[in-house]
């Protein structure tokens, strides 16, 4: 299952980097709406990689990931484990948006699910996700802006 999404945000492009690929306790925070602290936890951490335990608040979904940053602007993740699908993948691209702040594009492409479960879990991310997913996030990343100075 694959869907693509794209919004803008008041967050520069640092800002919106900084977000996805912050893996410090800060994360928890930025990211409060929707991470799960029950759920994260960082196995491995280099400069421009770093493998997470992540899982959505108020749910039993979690994934295992590696997330990569080689180029400026790009952040890669690769799914490793998680309970309701086999593989996966996602790229966040941001760029300059026109008058300030950032456009994001984004694909997540989850692969074959895991039971039952895993394509309930899958058929909602298809359904409610370009959604849910940009509103989500756009939320966060512009409150990001208004607090950052």
């Amino acid at each position: 299952m694959r869907f693509r999404f794209s919004f803008h945000t008041r967050a520069t492009p640092e800002q919106v980097c900084t977000a996805f690929t912050d893996v410090s306790d800060r994360r928890l925070q930025i990211w409060r709406r929707t991470l799960d602290p029950a759920k994260y936890e960082v196995r491995e951490a280099g400069d421009h990689w770093a493998v997470l335990r992540e899982g959505s608040r108020g749910t039993g979904i979690w994934v295992l990931l590696r997330y990569e940053w080689p180029d400026p602007g790009t952040i890669r993740w690769t799914l490793l484990d998680s309970d309701h699908c086999d593989r996966g993948r996602g790229e966040v691209v941001v760029t300059p948006g026109a008058g300030g702040g950032s456009r994001v594009d984004v694909v997540i492409d989850h692969g074959a699910p895991r039971g039952l479960r895993g394509r309930a879990i899958l058929l909602g991310q298809r359904l409610a996700g370009p959604l849910a997913f940009p509103r989500l996030w756009r939320s966060t990343l512009d409150e990001l802006a208004a607090t950052s100075v």
